[in-house]
């Protein structure tokens, strides 16, 4: 997403309450996004975890769900391993995004349990081992829960820059076949008023961050 970013970070813990972003590029806003979240401490990372996993595990998305699209925190991101643990104890299947070998920023969803194995990848982030018998198609889920860099509540996301998600949720422009929700996590000071949307940006059904669900929009 190149596009510019306008308002403000929302009155979260980030530490840009009131900062406002006006004609900074996108790019900028992302990395000064990412540092925030980085600088944030472990004790404070831990509440927040603790109370996203609060807020979601009462959601009726996530109780009916059997098929479930997660990740593994990096680089500062909300970190829902807890919600994770409930999710598996609760019976309910698990996948991580494993990079594609072959398509380009594309992503395949590994199954994943407490005994699988994990190997870095390219960017160094934790990722299930490649298996194909284990590998399942995205419009399976029934929930994919994403992170992000910044969101509005239109359901925008800034990512990390490299379209994984974007291009391989593409499927889901045509509305033609069934679909996974798609929540956002973040932490609360992640908030931006507005994210411009480019045309192959997938936007998100709702954003969950550690103090509320954002319904951006309907399924």
């Amino acid at each position: 997403m190149n596009s510019s970013v306008q308002g403000h970070v929302g009155s979260g813990t980030l530490g840009f309450n009131k900062h406002r972003f006006e004609f900074m590029t996108s790019t900028d806003t992302r990395q000064q996004l990412r540092a925030a979240r980085r600088a944030l401490s472990a004790d404070h990372q831990q509440l927040c975890a603790d109370q996203l996993a609060s807020i979601i595990c009462r959601q009726r998305f996530f109780l009916r769900a059997k098929r479930i699209g997660i990740y593994l925190a990096n680089d500062g991101e909300i970190d829902p391993s807890l919600l994770i643990d409930i999710a598996l104890k609760a019976g309910k299947q698990c996948f991580l995004p494993i990079l594609h070998p072959l398509k380009e920023n594309r992503l395949y969803f590994g199954q994943y349990s407490t005994n699988t194995e994990l190997v870095p990848n390219r960017f160094g982030i934790p990722e299930p081992k490649f298996n194909l018998a284990r590998i399942a198609p995205p419009w399976s889920l029934d929930v994919i829960f994403m992170p992000l860099v910044a969101f509005d509540r239109q359901g925008n996301r800034m990512g990390m820059g490299g379209g994984y998600y974007d291009r391989t949720l593409a499927f889901m422009a045509s509305g033609d076949r069934l679909q996974p929700k798609l929540v956002g996590l973040a932490h609360s000071g992640q908030e931006i008023n507005q994210i411009s949307q480019q045309s192959w940006d997938i936007p998100l059904h709702l954003i969950a961050t550690n103090q509320e669900i954002i319904c951006a929009r309907q399924k």
